[in-house]
């Protein structure tokens, strides 16, 4: 519906710049912008993440991504860690033990 009141706007202010009746310049280059305004948000307000740490659903969604993200990158690597050590861990006696 947006998309089809654009095109009928611009569509009406090509035809105002092209008649023939005399206009001020000025006003008839106007460029209105409709639905460029931030707008009524819904809802609560978003807070940052450090302001409410134990809420997500109150997050920005930018901060909320990135805790997400750091969460997840934490736990593979954590996991990686853990699981790579106790075959180095391995690795070492063997060798230890074969010098012998």
């Amino acid at each position: 519906m947006a998309a089809w009141t654009a095109v009928a706007r611009q569509a009406w202010n090509l035809t105002r710049l092209s008649s023939p009746r005399p206009a001020p310049q000025s006003t008839s280059l106007i460029h209105r912008r409709g639905l460029a305004s931030g707008g009524d948000h819904h809802g609560p307000p978003k807070v940052n993440f450090w302001q409410d740490p134990l809420s997500p659903s109150k997050w920005k969604e930018e901060h909320f991504v990135i805790v997400s993200l750091s969460g997840w990158g934490l736990l593979f690597y954590g996991g990686y860690k853990y699981f790579t050590k106790a075959k180095k861990d391995n690795k070492e006696e063997k060798v230890g033990d074969a010098s012998h």
